[in-house]
């Protein structure tokens, strides 16, 4: 149904991710920025706010009629369970409390995620280092879509389809291309979480569970705020890896959009992202970019020459030392 991409594989290259040599130059020129790279501890009270914020909504959801209940499970909880996971991407840079105190980033993690209702904090984390290492690199960077989603993917529906069921493959592609052995954080994660449910469950009943695990799946799929998922690293220009968002949503995503400062300078908390490129204009400005996250959505399901296939891949080397 609709009309076929064109696309038949992605776009393969050998040569290195640019962000490495991008922020070289970059701090060579403003060796300023490197004041930036410090913790932001206002995190902690921005995200017990909305972990207390998501838990009131569970309380007044438990006696909703079911079609009011995914009414606000999609207008309201999907924006915050969404926001939230941008919200675990910080935590897993350790901007929180800082790399000197990594396992309590990790432990704040895991209090993060449990009202998401789906337990992956600590996973990914493993993953993202290695996506921030290994850009579109094959079997490696999980980010990026599988063989599979690409050549099966490849019509306007099906592709509106992948769009809708994206926190599926978010959550178990990551398990099918580069699983990696269980760790006691990640026993700890999952077992606190289906313990967090079970209390949900018990407490304010199953209405509850449903807004909470209805709110992460409708706002990692058509919602608007997804369109970073496909923004951040699809090829709307052909040969450029990052792609950001210059817009009012980076207010409720914690600046996730501003995506190559981000890759340029992982050490840089969101909040002062956009100082980045203030600072660094000129190489920044000149970069295709995207103002609408609701466009990038429309444009790649109805543009026949966008799929999964539209991502930049790189072989892997042999040399890779993967995070465990």
């Amino acid at each position: 149904m609709g009309s076929r991409v064109s696309r038949e594989d992605f776009e393969w290259v050998y040569t290195d991710e640019p962000h490495a040599q991008r922020r070289r130059e970059i701090l060579a020129k403003y060796p300023e920025i490197k004041s930036l790279m410090k913790p932001d501890p206002n995190l902690i009270w921005i995200i017990t706010a909305m972990i207390l914020v998501q838990l009131a909504s569970f309380y007044l959801v438990k006696d909703l009629e079911w079609k009011w209940l995914i009414f606000w499970s999609y207008v309201f909880g999907s924006s915050i369970n969404h926001s939230m996971t941008l919200a675990i991407h910080e935590i897993s840079h350790n901007f929180p409390f800082g790399h000197h105190r990594a396992l309590w980033n990790r432990w704040f993690g895991i209090f993060t995620n449990l009202p998401f209702g789906i337990p992956y904090s600590i996973s990914y984390k493993m993953y993202h280092i290695d996506h921030h290492r290994y850009l579109g690199t094959a079997g490696i960077d999980v980010d990026a879509p599988s063989d599979l989603e690409g050549w099966f993917f490849c019509t306007t529906f099906r592709k509106l389809v992948w769009v809708a069921f994206q926190p599926f493959f978010l959550l178990f592609r990551p398990y099918f291309v580069n699983p990696k052995p269980m760790t006691y954080l990640e026993t700890i994660n999952i077992m606190s979480q289906i313990t967090f449910n079970i209390v949900i469950y018990h407490v304010w009943g199953i209405k509850s569970l449903v807004y909470m695990l209805a709110a992460s799946l409708l706002g990692l799929g058509l919602n608007p705020i997804s369109g970073h998922f496909i923004a951040d690293h699809f090829m709307f220009s052909k040969g450029q890896d990052t792609n950001s968002y210059y817009g009012p949503l980076n207010f409720f995503m914690f600046n996730g959009g501003y995506h190559n400062e981000h890759h340029d300078f992982p050490s840089i908390p969101g909040s002062r992202l956009p100082q980045v490129r203030k600072i660094a204009a000129e190489y920044y400005d000149e970069l295709p970019h995207h103002t609408s996250w609701v466009k990038v959505l429309y444009d790649f399901v109805t543009d026949d020459t966008m799929s999964p296939y539209s991502r930049i891949k790189r072989p892997p080397k042999g040399n890779e030392v993967l995070h465990k």
